[in-house]
């Protein structure tokens, strides 16, 4: 059992961190999106796509 534990526990610890990685990607995005990959029921890819927004000049200049 305790192989079983120390299994559990690690994959618990690895959620953690991609929790973390996603949050993180979010909440650092002003305009953009942030894509997740999964493979095999796990998140194995966070992708953050940022875009800059520019203020468009005032008409006539």
């Amino acid at each position: 059992m305790p192989r079983e534990s120390n299994i559990t526990q690690l994959q618990n610890a690895q959620d953690g961190e991609v929790e973390k990685a996603i949050l993180e990607a979010v909440r650092s995005l002003r305009y953009g999106s942030v894509e997740i990959v999964v493979h095999n029921a796990k998140v194995v890819q966070v992708e953050r796509k940022e875009k800059l927004r520019f203020a468009a000049p005032p008409a006539g200049s």
